[in-house]
């Protein structure tokens, strides 16, 4: 097996069974169009955009239409089922009703537009460009397998997870798991440099895939769910404590906690860098009860522009064209994480815009982005983001028996 992407949707697709009943009646081709005027203002089909009014099928080697009229409501005989207005016209028509099943939700493929066909006819408007169907384009592949590599690299205990910028291919942050007290070491869980000269640029090659160094319990944590990845095992750390030890105070943070998941810690120190890259006038320290302390971003807060605000906004963008703004949150971002991530890390991707979320492993266990969950697909949700999984190939795994190559 190779390299491999694929998405993961956030709602299943729709099956040939996920259909709805209406009441159509036969027609003669006559009269056709003006009954589809006269059925489009007293029952329009709103939810119905993607099935077509008429039908045309061969009955008795004869051609004839058919014309939908309404929804069905249950009712056992279609006179029942019938608006007033549509009444009136099945009687000043002499139409004959009859019950018939039309797909309920568009087609994704021509394969399923024809499926849907079978029963009533409908439309397909494929997307001319695949890129926006599929969230990613065929040459961003070799550095989406690239980032994948650097993640599993970076994964020796628990879960890692790195942010990246599809635009320019450099990494913003990094981190593994810090929800263990061995975990506190700094290597593995630091910003990028902020220097253009030290940004990591992921054209650069990591290496064939016979020379992917991976640690030697990476195997061991894929079939047997390692209970030292956060995501799978939120309550692992409860182990940890058997001296009683308090969480180790780091700078303004604690080093380790039950809530420092790979994903929130390197959503952190994004955040870090954009301090860092957009410092404010006032310099943020934390007092000795770890609250900030003469804070001023420097940036107005949110609200709703005047209309004088509007009004003479272009001749602001002359002026602040060289200047570079803060990005907000994530906006455009992707993150790779080596396991699918839990509810917790899965809402805060959405809460911080990110753009794309790729992993490695499904979370069978707690996993909301697939693997028991599909978060992503809430409708309610603010913001979406596509997620995908990446099939790392069996030669980068055959070979973690014996440890690194």
């Amino acid at each position: 097996m190779e390299w491999e992407l694929t998405e993961v949707p956030g709602n299943l697709t729709p099956s040939l069974q996920a259909t709805v009943d209406v009441v159509a009646a036969n027609i003669e081709p006559k009269l056709a169009s003006t009954l589809i005027r006269q059925l489009s203002q007293a029952c329009p089909l709103e939810n119905l955009r993607h099935v077509k009014r008429v039908r045309r099928h061969i009955e008795c080697g004869k051609s004839e239409l058919s014309i939908i009229l309404c929804l069905s409501t249950g009712s056992e005989t279609c006179s029942k089922q019938l608006p007033v207005d549509v009444q009136k016209i099945v009687d000043s028509y002499q139409l004959n009703p009859f019950t018939t099943k039309v797909s309920m939700c568009s087609a994704t493929s021509k394969e399923e537009w024809e499926d849907q066909c079978k029963l009533w006819p409908t439309s397909y408007h494929p997307a001319h460009d695949l890129g926006i169907v599929r969230g990613f384009r065929e040459d961003e592949l070799p550095s989406i397998f690239n980032c994948m590599k650097i993640a599993i690299q970076l994964s020796k205990v628990g879960n890692a997870a790195i942010i990246v910028d599809p635009s320019s291919t450099q990494i913003i942050a990094k981190a593994t798991d810090q929800t263990h007290q061995h975990d506190t070491s700094e290597k593995g869980n630091k910003l990028s440099e902020v220097k253009a000269a030290d940004a990591f640029s992921l054209n650069e090659s990591t290496g064939s895939d016979s020379n992917l160094l991976l640690p030697t319990s990476f195997l061991s944590k894929y079939n047997s769910l390692n209970m030292e990845v956060s995501c799978i095992n939120p309550w692992g750390w409860t182990k940890q404590r058997t001296t009683g030890k308090k969480p180790l105070p780091g700078e303004g943070f604690f080093a380790w906690h039950p809530l420092r998941h790979a994903a929130m810690v390197a959503i952190e120190n994004a955040a870090e860098r954009d301090r860092m890259m957009f410092p404010s006038t006032s310099i943020i320290k934390p007092d000795s009860n770890g609250n900030l302390e003469n804070y001023n971003d420097n940036e107005p807060a949110k609200r709703l522009k005047t209309d004088t605000e509007v009004k003479f906004e272009h001749e602001d963008k002359e002026q602040s064209a060289d200047e570079t703004t803060r990005p907000y949150l994530c906006t455009g971002l992707d993150i790779y994480l080596v396991w699918e991530p839990c509810a917790m890390c899965a809402m805060a991707l959405v809460h911080h815009r990110f753009k794309r979320v790729f992993y490695a492993f499904p979370n069978p266990v707690n996993g909301a982005l697939g693997g028991v969950y599909r978060l992503h697909g809430e409708k309610s949700l603010n913001h979406h983001y596509n997620v995908f999984r990446v099939l790392v190939p069996d030669v980068c795994l055959n070979g973690l028996n014996g440890g690194s190559k």
